[in-house]
């Protein structure tokens, strides 16, 4: 489902991805990890384009993403994309955040577009709280929105960027139960995330990232038990315990 093949990226002479090869495999979830500034939220948001590559390549399901003629708005409409902030619009109901890709994208009528945004709305336990805008939910609520608005626009994939990191600690798990039954549901996801419970629970395979590098790709039971590198095994010491 998607492939990523060897790309580097520079901001001016700094060298934020180096040579950065994965796929993830349809209904496969990866988790992306790795310190502070090692280029995981980079990595992932090349997946979608919000951030070119200086060299090589990139597709999602088929598509080129990083090719001369890549209708990127296109590839992003089938990307669902869920930011560490939530990114709703403020002044609009959740409901009406709701439609807005739906028919400003998509071109889906308006009564089809309501029966998805009441569907996925509760899927995440907040249909009743439609005709809210975003300043009167919690941050757990808001962020579930935003999943509920990505889910709404059909993906084939979906990307988190750090989903929780903005979070209270009480309201992380409210966040993580919707993305665990997305797993479920065979939902093909990357997730950059700090939360290892969630990646011993749902990932198929974890990646760790250091200075811009995949330096272990693993299968997540290999990888929290017997990580390669001596970066890892220093990582996952202090952020287990």
């Amino acid at each position: 489902m998607i492939q990523i093949e060897n790309i580097s990226k520079w901001y001016g002479n700094f060298r934020v991805l180096n040579g950065c090869s994965t796929s993830v495999a349809k209904g496969e979830v990866v988790v992306v990890c790795g310190p502070s500034g090692s280029g995981k939220s980079t990595l992932i948001k090349t997946v979608n384009g919000l951030e070119s590559v200086g060299e090589g390549s990139i597709s999602v399901d088929g598509f080129s993403v990083t090719g001369r003629n890549a209708d990127l708005p296109g590839i992003r409409s089938r990307i669902g994309m869920v930011f560490q902030g939530f990114e709703l619009f403020p002044h609009l109901s959740v409901i009406d955040n709701m439609l807005l890709g739906q028919v400003k994208v998509l071109k889906r009528g308006r009564a089809e577009a309501l029966a998805k945004a009441h569907h996925y709305l509760q899927r995440v336990g907040l249909d009743a709280h439609s005709h809210k805008l975003p300043g009167q939910l919690s941050g757990g609520q808001q962020q579930r929105v935003a999943i509920a608005r990505a889910l709404a626009m059909d993906p084939v994939a979906m990307l988190f960027d750090e989903p929780t990191s903005a979070l209270d600690p009480e309201m992380v798990n409210e966040v993580l139960e919707v993305m665990i039954g997305l797993a479920r549901d065979g939902m093909t996801m990357m997730v950059v995330t700090h939360e290892m419970g969630f990646a011993r629970k749902v990932a198929d395979r974890v990646i760790f990232m250091d200075a811009g590098s995949i330096v272990e790709d693993r299968e997540k039971t290999a990888f929290f038990d017997e990580p390669c590198s001596s970066r890892a095994r220093e990582f996952l010491g202090k952020i287990i315990h």
